[in-house]
Formats: structure tokens, sequence, C-alpha cells
């Protein structure tokens, strides 16, 4: 139905960029939202960042003024721009959207198949 490729991601000093994009692809008819979750080793999933199909976003207190979320409607894409890495930013990073697939279809989840980020020192 509704496949999402993540592509970016990997090995970044400490201080460091890296950015990171997700598409959506099949069956949709509208994008309600879209997310990035993440999660540490031994940790529980987070959401990092979100942005609406109006264009709000929201962070997480651990990444605001770092990170920043955006998405290109016409190519069903979302990005995650994250700078001034630290070492507590690792994690498999995930691509999460909130889709509905026909006009008055409840909205379904689907997830990418995460990404490893790894900030060394």
């Amino acid at each position: 139905q509704v496949q999402l490729v993540e592509s970016g991601g990997g090995l970044v000093q400490a201080g460091g960029s890296l950015g990171r994009s997700c598409a959506a692809s099949g069956s949709i008819f509208r994008i309600d939202a879209m997310n990035w979750y993440r999660q540490a080793a031994g940790k529980q999933r987070e959401l990092v960042a979100g942005i609406t199909s109006s264009g709000s976003t929201g962070y997480a207190d651990s990444v605001k003024g770092r990170f920043t979320i955006s998405r290109d409607d016409a190519k069903n894409t979302v990005y995650l721009q994250m700078s001034n890495l630290r070492r507590e930013d690792t994690a498999v990073y995930y691509c999460n959207a909130i889709v509905r697939l026909k006009s008055r279809s409840l909205p379904n989840n689907y997830w990418g198949q995460g990404t490893q980020v790894t900030v060394s020192s």
C-alpha cells in the first residue's frame, strides 16, 4: 500500500551535521503528518520531530534549535536536518507517516525501515 524509503544517516563527529530524507510512495490520498522517531540502545522509541499537512512543526526539547524538519508535498518527502549533533543523538532513526488512502478513510500509520545515526566524540 504505502512504502516509506529513508536515506541519509551514518557516522558523524560530535558538533557535525547530517541530513535525512524519507519518501512515501503508493496509494496515497493525503499525508496528514510526517514524523521522525529515534530509538537508542536500551531505550524506548521517542518522537523527535513532526510536521503536519499545514506545515506546523514540533520538536522534542532535546533537539530544539538543532534539528529542523521540513516536507515537500509534491514529492511526499520529509526531511530532517540535524546540526550540532551530540553523542546522545546516537540512535536508529525512523520515519513515520500518517496517511489517508482515500478521502473518507481513517488514517493509517506507516514506518520506514530505520537507519542508524552514530555520533562519535
